[in-house]
C-alpha cells in the first residue's frame, strides 16, 4: 500500500480507502460480513474508511462502528452530512441547526466522540458557505471534528467556500470528494485544478465508474451486477451513451491485457495516478471484491499506458454526461433561467 498526504493537514492517508456505501440495506451486507471487510482492509493496509449518515439511513455508520470498536485510533474516520435523512424538511442541508444535530446522531451511531473528517455531501444553494463553514468551524473547536471537507462540489463552490472562509476568518475546506473515473473525466478540466491551487486533498469516489471497470461489464455477457439492479437504465445498452461506455471498456481491456493488469488495477491506478488525486475510495460489497481491488494497492501505470487510456476517452471528458452529480441548480431548475 502506498500513502500520501492529506492537502495540507499532515496526516498520511492510503492511496486506496474504504469506503462503506454497500455496507447495510444498500449492499444486503451483514454486520459480519462488514466487520469482516473491514478487519481484511485494515490489514491489506487501508487506513480510511469513509461512511456517511445517509447510507442506509445510519445503519452503514452503525456497522463501521461496531466494526471499529477498540480499534479508532488507528483508522481516519470519515463521514458526511447535508443528504436528506427523513420526510422533516429540516433534516437535510448544510445549516448550522441540522449539521450539529447530523454529528451528534452520526457519533452516536459511531459509537465515538468524534469524527477525522466530517464532510459536507452536496452543495446546499439554500444555505451560505459563511452559516456553514462557522457551523463546522465551531464542531471542530468543539473536538468533534478534527478537519472538514466537501463532496462533489463544483469548482466554482470551492473557489466561493475558500473566499467566505478568508473574509469571514473561519476554518476552510481540507478535502474535496467528487466522483472519479477514467469514463468520467470532467473534473481534470475545472475542479481537479482548483483543489490542486488551494491545497486540497482528493478522496475519488467511483473510480470503477458503478462497476463499468469492474471487468463485469463486457460486450456479449449478461450484465447481472448489483448495482445494475439498483439503477438499470446506466446499463441499458439501447441508450447511446451506454453503448459508448461498453465501445470503451472493450478498448481499455485490451490496453489492460497488454500491460499485464486486470481492468480493476488499470481503473484505480489511473485515478491515483493524477498527481491531484490522494485517494480512491474503493466500495467492495463482497470480499472478493475487496480482494480484486486491494490488487491494484501498487499498481503504477507507466506513461505509454496513461497515453493509450488518453486516446480511449480523451481528458476531461465525461462518458455519461446525464450521471454527473454536481450540475449547478441554475441548469437543472428552470425557474432559474426563465421569467
Amino acid at each position: 500500500m502506498q500513502y500520501r498526504t492529506l492537502g495540507r493537514t499532515g496526516v498520511q492517508v492510503s492511496t486506496l480507502a474504504l469506503g462503506a456505501m454497500n455496507f447495510g440495506a444498500i449492499g444486503r451486507t451483514s454486520q459480519d460480513e462488514a466487520t469482516a471487510i473491514i478487519d481484511a482492509a485494515l490489514a491489506g493496509g487501508i487506513n480510511v474508511i469513509d461512511t456517511a449518515d445517509r447510507y442506509s439511513q445510519g445503519e452503514s455508520e452503525e456497522l463501521v462502528g461496531r466494526a471499529i470498536a477498540g480499534r479508532r485510533d488507528d483508522i481516519v474516520l470519515a463521514t458526511k452530512a447535508t443528504m436528506p435523512m427523513g420526510d422533516e424538511r429540516n433534516h437535510q442541508g448544510s445549516s448550522r441547526r441540522w449539521l450539529v444535530t447530523a454529528l451528534d446522531d452520526s457519533l452516536r451511531r459511531l459509537g465515538v466522540d468524534h469524527v477525522d473528517l466530517y464532510q459536507i455531501h452536496r452543495w446546499d444553494p439554500t444555505t451560505s458557505d459563511e452559516e456553514t463553514l462557522s457551523a463546522l468551524t465551531d464542531l471542530q473547536r468543539a473536538g468533534k471534528i478534527r478537519y472538514f471537507g466537501c463532496s462533489t462540489f463544483p469548482a466554482y463552490r470551492l473557489v466561493q467556500a475558500e473566499w467566505a472562509a478568508r473574509e469571514h476568518h473561519l476554518g476552510r475546506y481540507v478535502t474535496e470528494q467528487p466522483s472519479y473515473s477514467i469514463l468520467q473525466r470532467g473534473i481534470e478540466a475545472h475542479v481537479l485544478p482548483v483543489t490542486a491551487q488551494y491545497g486540497l486533498g482528493v478522496l475519488a469516489w467511483s473510480p470503477l465508474a458503478s462497476g463499468w471497470l469492474s471487468g463485469a461489464v463486457r460486450a456479449g455477457r449478461e450484465i447481472s451486477t448489483h448495482r445494475a439492479d439498483v439503477l438499470p437504465q446506466r446499463f441499458d445498452l439501447t441508450i447511446a451513451a451506454n453503448r459508448a461506455r461498453l465501445d470503451a471498456v472493450e478498448q481499455l481491456a485490451k490496453v489492460a491485457d497488454g500491460a499485464g493488469l486486470t481492468l480493476i488495477q488499470l481503473a484505480l491506478g489511473f485515478v491515483t495516478a493524477h498527481p491531484a488525486v490522494t485517494s480512491a475510495i474503493i466500495g467492495p460489497r463482497t470480499m472478493d471484491h475487496l480482494r480484486s481491488q486491494l490488487a491494484a494497492a501498487d499498481t503504477v501505470l507507466t506513461a505509454d499506458v496513461l497515453d493509450a487510456i488518453d486516446a480511449i476517452v480523451a481528458p476531461g471528458v465525461d462518458l455519461a454526461p446525464d450521471e454527473k452529480h454536481d450540475t449547478p441548480p441554475a441548469l437543472l431548475d428552470p425557474a432559474l433561467r426563465r421569467r
